[in-house]
């Protein structure tokens, strides 16, 4: 999530540094307190894969729950996991880096569960333990940022990164072609540079809008943080007169990108965000903010990963298919949030 060295897993909300006036609207963010709702998880319901059966021992890893996303993904596991009663889930704390991570996790590895869930602070630098598990015979289940060795997992399943940028281009183009603006002008506010996961966003945000014909302006990357998404728009404002659209690739992000259009006063462009936060949808759904639309990426990943995982330890396949094992990779579809659907998914916001 960024350069060398920082600490890539920790999408911190960071609120020092805020501009006066904007606390009010950065306070606003999602809250890393609150329960799953019932869509994001699902209960174990009788018959077929869902009886009781051979006891499961999870291991689970996810970095320090301090970031919305990332607080619904480790809550959302732990639901999942409370669901069946044939499931026990060993919970490690991820620490501050990759290395504290790979620490923990050692640990856990040497009490030997059935199965690991892990979301690493940096796929690439925790390759070498999912190589390490599965190699001792335990699977991995790997979320969100990938191993770059598909030895490394046994099932990974994340959200589809560039299918968000090929969404987000997709409404902004479309809705500039409806207004009849030429040449317009497209700023994006990306998350994390060095992850993967961003450079897949960016690309299917520019690969999408060649297609019609456009191009981004200026893109600034940020931290997956309120204050980072604050000070990258800043910049953008003061690097562009004139915007008619800008992509924030994070709702939590977001939060400090709107602080800025209100202390600048820019509101002459539409916005689209990323992932499908609550709060996204609430402003969407109001229709009081230049933010018109959101793309998900559910973190509701990490109910299915513990479902999937428990399948996995009972060397069960997935019921509906037909094949006796469960797929070696899921991505999810992002879909397109707008003032119309908001309602629909408001359930589903984080």
């Amino acid at each position: 999530m960024t350069t060398q060295g920082r600490d890539l897993s920790r999408r911190r909300l960071l609120f020092g540094g805020a501009a006066l006036g904007a606390g009010a609207l950065l306070a606003g963010c999602t809250s890393n307190e609150q329960a799953p709702t019932a869509a994001q998880t699902k209960a174990a319901a009788t018959g077929g894969n869902n009886e009781p059966g051979k006891k499961v021992t999870i291991g689970f890893s996810a970095p320090a729950a301090d970031h919305g996303w990332i607080a619904a993904i480790t809550n959302n596991a732990k639901a999942q996991a409370g669901a069946y009663p044939d499931v026990e889930l060993k919970s490690v704390e991820a620490g501050a880096d990759a290395a504290a991570q790979r620490a923990a996790l050692s640990t856990l590895l040497s009490q030997k569960p059935d199965v690991i869930v892990l979301l690493p602070h940096d796929g690439k630098e925790l390759n070498a333990f999912g190589l390490e598990a599965m190699k001792a015979g335990i699977p991995v289940v790997n979320l969100d940022r990938a191993f770059p060795d598909a030895k490394a997992y046994r099932l990974q399943i994340k959200g589809d990164n560039y299918g968000m940028g090929v969404a987000a281009a997709t409404f902004i183009a479309e809705q500039l072609k409806a207004k009849g603006v030429s040449n317009p002008v497209i700023g994006e506010i990306a998350g994390i540079d060095s992850l993967e996961l961003t450079q897949e966003r960016s690309k299917g945000f520019a690969d999408t809008l060649a297609q019609y014909g456009l191009k981004v302006a200026n893109r600034r990357a940020a931290e997956f943080t309120a204050d980072s998404g604050q000070q990258a728009a800043t910049g953008l404002f003061q690097a562009l007169p004139r915007i008619d659209a800008v992509w924030n690739h994070d709702d939590d992000q977001g939060i400090g990108v709107l602080a800025a259009v209100n202390q600048a006063n820019r509101k002459e462009f539409l916005m689209v965000g990323g992932a499908g936060s609550k709060k996204a949808m609430e402003d969407i759904k109001a229709d009081n903010t230049v933010l018109k639309a959101t793309v998900t990426y559910s973190p509701s990943m990490a109910s299915s990963a513990i479902s999937l995982a428990r399948l996995i330890g009972q060397g069960k396949g997935m019921s509906d298919l037909v094949e006796l094992q469960v797929p070696k990779e899921i991505v999810l579809a992002s879909e397109t949030i707008t003032k119309e659907n908001a309602s629909d998914y408001l359930k589903l916001g984080f």
